[in-house]
């Protein structure tokens, strides 16, 4: 090989790096997830200072969901016209307005209202993030790209269900909030010191309508919605399967939660690994895994290590799967992904509010091998949609 081409062999293998505004972006999903996945550790807290009860302050938590979903429905189209930066950018700023405003609560009602702000911003920031990765990622390194923004949800598993009850019980709840709405406040101040970069917007807002209408997406996002319903059902009530079936310590959900992080972050390092597999295997592999994982916790999930085991797993596979996901709907139509995104978001917060709903009937009446037994066959459907994707996009779509 001759100096020349060694030299561009070289540079081309720095090129191919993931770029560092993607850590940027990890760290604001981090800050939007601690602050989804807080509230239930810390709302016998909460009640307590307000002389009410959990159950209406967890109407903050549903709040929530309902703004994320409604907001990524609807608002999240604009995307694709104003940008993904600028709008991340503008969210991120309506998301430390919430905070703030959550942390300085005198009532449930407020809190509730501050927490549906907080949906609504979050709603248009998570597409505009996964959108904005799509967009930085090198040729080549889009699902290695993913990943690492990904892990921004282990930071908020860690983060926001370790550490906001330790903080609640020992200071306050509010300075919960105060320490996250900080952190929000720093995510904004870097990304105004970053370069823009939206270069590719359109003069017009694509419709949800028209997202759908997009070859290969309906499929992909029935597969979320299958696979996340099975998920936040299966995940909503383990908590209170392991206090009161397994009799083990409220402080054992932080340590479910630990496990299922450090399963989720550690598949970052497969990212690159299984970009290289056609997704039409890859895609029906990692969420056969899923299920996998559902069916061996349904058969031998009576001890808290196995469950720890389990929950690892479950982490790694769901990150691979969460992964091929959003890979795969940004690759569908590259001038409506802020749509798309949206439409990606919508569902997956819909399917909060289905998963824990649906999954607490059966819960209620049957059991939780119940409710994995379900999350096996949810899992199922979404098999059956991911073998429906396409060929996987030519170059010339990124």
């Amino acid at each position: 090989m001759s100096q020349h081409q060694h030299a561009e062999c070289h540079a081309n293998s720095h090129a191919l790096r993931v770029p560092g505004a993607a850590y940027v972006l990890t760290f604001c999903i981090g800050v939007i997830g601690s602050n989804s996945l807080l509230m239930g550790p810390i709302a016998p807290e909460i009640a307590a200072s307000f002389k009410s009860i959990a159950q209406s302050v967890m109407l903050a938590s549903a709040a929530f969901g309902l703004g994320t979903a409604l907001s990524a429905l609807f608002l999240a189209r604009y995307i694709d016209r104003f940008g993904a930066f600028k709008m991340l950018k503008n969210a991120m700023l309506l998301l430390v307005v919430a905070l703030l405003s959550s942390a300085c609560a005198s009532s449930v009602e407020w809190l509730i209202a501050s927490q549906l702000i907080a949906g609504i911003a979050s709603g248009v920031a998570i597409p505009a993030i996964y959108t904005t990765a799509a967009v930085i990622a090198p040729k080549g390194l889009e699902s290695k790209t993913t990943g690492v923004v990904l892990t921004g949800w282990t930071l908020s598993l860690v983060a926001g269900v370790s550490l906001a009850s330790i903080l609640a019980e020992q200071f306050h709840w509010r300075v919960v909030y105060l320490g996250i709405g900080a952190l929000a406040v720093l995510a904004v101040v870097i990304l105004s010191c970053l370069r823009n970069r939206d270069e590719n917007t359109t003069r017009v807002s694509s419709s949800p309508l028209a997202a759908l209408s997009v070859p290969g997406v309906k499929p992909l996002l029935a597969a979320c919605g299958g696979f996340m319903t099975a998920f936040y059902g299966v995940y909503g009530y383990l908590g209170d399967y392991l206090y009161n079936e397994l009799h083990q310590p409220l402080s054992a959900n932080g340590l479910i939660a630990l496990c299922y992080g450090i399963g989720f972050g550690s598949a970052a390092f497969l990212d690159a690994m299984i970009s290289k597999v056609n997704p039409r295997v890859a895609m029906p592999a990692s969420f056969l895994t899923v299920a996998t994982v559902y069916l061996i916790f349904a058969l031998s999930g009576a001890s808290l290590p196995v469950v720890c085991v389990l929950m690892l797993l479950l982490g790694t596979a769901n990150h691979l799967c969460v992964n091929l996901l959003i890979t795969g709907l940004n690759t569908t139509d590259v001038s409506k992904r802020g749509a798309i995104m949206g439409l990606n978001s919508a569902v997956t917060y819909l399917a909060v509010f289905v998963g824990n709903t649906l999954f607490g009937t059966l819960y209620l009446h049957w059991g939780y091998a119940t409710v994995l037994y379900a999350a096996v066959g949810f899992v199922v459907i979404a098999i059956l949609f991911t073998l429906q994707q396409k060929a996987p996009a030519s170059a010339e779509q990124h």
